[in-house]
């Protein structure tokens, strides 16, 4: 099987200013072409024994397989979380002009 070219990739925050600002950062790192916040969604997790609950804001980045590592390094550096959510789903297919402007916008910018 090979490996996508394109993925979607997932976390959450606790609270619309943190997702806009990890939104913005990796946007402008080129790490994803594009970020969207979903309005608050009710978590319901297993954490250290116990079952917690509460309003997080999910961030879907679009991105390129080869440009993964870079972009869980900016998150894990940036997030607050102590364990963040960082999933990665393959992108199966997609309509030619979005994934072309997908790749387009993660390509590392050239050094000089």
């Amino acid at each position: 099987m090979t490996e996508p070219a394109w993925l979607t990739v997932l976390t959450t925050t606790d609270s619309e200013d943190k997702a806009r600002t990890l939104a913005r950062g990796v946007v402008d790192a080129r790490l994803a072409a594009c970020a969207q916040i979903s309005a608050p969604v009710t978590s319901v997790y297993r954490w250290e024994g116990a079952v917690e609950s509460g309003q997080e804001w999910q961030v879907l980045f679009k991105t390129t397989a080869r440009r993964y590592d870079e972009l869980e390094a900016h998150l894990l550096a940036a997030h607050d979380y102590g364990t963040p959510e960082i999933i990665a789903v393959p992108v199966v297919r997609g309509s030619d002009r979005y994934l072309a402007w997908v790749s387009a916008e993660t390509a590392p910018v050239a050094s000089l």
